[in-house]
């Protein structure tokens, strides 16, 4: 165990977490919401530092972040928890096992060999993924530190729940974030996720004005958000952040405990790559349809295609030195 950071001692033993936004007050020998923080005698603790669950060599592609070292590999960790608990959770055997199963585990993996593994295989980033980063964030944070002295990248794929207290301490280090925006109404929030949309609005404006690289997907669930209106809403906020932050609009199927939906039709997400790409946005993809258009990247400037993409491989790439090559338009991101 490892002293957790962004907390305060209140009184009577009990402390409150400021590293997410339910800002969990916790009594002695009870836990967060999050079910990996715990008070002991008055301290907290992170009881999941550093105990990797999961680790893979994965195409930042998959994250999914696109602006980012296009066609580049991402050394991924996650650990058990999370903070939500979203009926539709595509890991829900890890990010809710200490829920479901009573369960922490994972295999000791300090920060060093981390960095190391990630030298090794060529990683131009390390990303914090699979579950909530935030929820393992001493464990991200120590690890984005060394990663960062290495000359490689650091990124969050997060629900976009952390307070700015975890986005300021994190922002030195952290080059780039997707955040799930995974509805427009508290309702939504509420009911499937068990948390609130604002936070997240929140967080994705302040990640952006920290100067970190955003890039925001929505998975998008027939009968729940995919509405006209609501698509609309979503795409004018994302504009009010920044035309140049993607958009990744993709495909529901059927999950652990949301099974009484349809998977997402590629039309819905066709419509939705046209919402966004009318209402301004630069960049706008569709996921889980390999093939389509909408997986590529295209000049938003003289309409040019830029980078082909099949899946999570490029297979042709005109940028030069961050260029459009016909029209010299900047290409926003990192490493383009």
């Amino acid at each position: 165990m490892k002293e957790a950071m962004l907390y305060e001692k209140v009184e009577n033993l009990y402390v409150k977490c400021n590293l997410c936004n339910h800002r969990c007050k916790i009594a002695p020998k009870k836990r967060g919401i999050c079910g990996v923080r715990e008070n002991i005698d008055g301290t907290l603790y992170t009881l999941v530092y550093p105990k990797a669950i999961s680790s893979n060599l994965d195409p930042i592609e998959k994250k999914p972040i696109f602006h980012l070292f296009p066609g580049s590999y991402s050394y991924s960790i996650a650990t058990v928890g999370c903070n939500f608990r979203c009926k539709h959770c595509q890991n829900a055997e890890i990010s809710q096992m200490v829920f479901d199963h009573k369960k922490i585990i994972g295999s000791d993996y300090p920060p060093e060999n981390v960095v190391r593994d990630a030298l090794d295989t060529n990683s131009k980033s390390i990303a914090y993924t699979y579950t909530e980063p935030t929820i393992f964030f001493e464990y991200a944070y120590d690890t984005s530190v060394i990663a960062h002295e290495k000359g490689i990248k650091n990124v969050f794929v997060t629900n976009g729940y952390m307070t700015k207290e975890a986005i300021d301490a994190i922002s030195p280090y952290l080059d780039a974030a997707n955040v799930d925006l995974k509805a427009f109404t508290e309702k939504f929030y509420k009911d499937i996720c068990a948390a609130k949309l604002e936070p997240v609005l929140e967080s994705i404006r302040y990640m952006k004005k920290k100067g970190i690289w955003v890039e925001v997907t929505t998975l998008i669930i027939p009968g729940l958000n995919d509405s006209e209106e609501e698509l609309k809403q979503i795409a004018d906020f994302i504009f009010s952040v920044g035309e140049e932050v993607p958009w990744h609009v993709s495909a529901f199927y059927p999950t652990y405990r949301l099974t009484d939906r349809s998977r997402t039709p590629a039309s819905t997400l066709k419509k939705a790559r046209e919402i966004g790409i009318q209402r301004g946005l630069r960049y706008v993809y569709t996921g889980n349809i390999p093939g389509d258009e909408g997986e590529n990247t295209y000049c938003y400037n003289c309409k040019k295609l830029l980078i082909k993409r099949f899946g999570f491989q490029i297979t042709k790439k005109d940028i030069k030195d961050g260029k459009c090559i016909y029209c010299g338009a900047q290409i926003d991101g990192i490493g383009m």
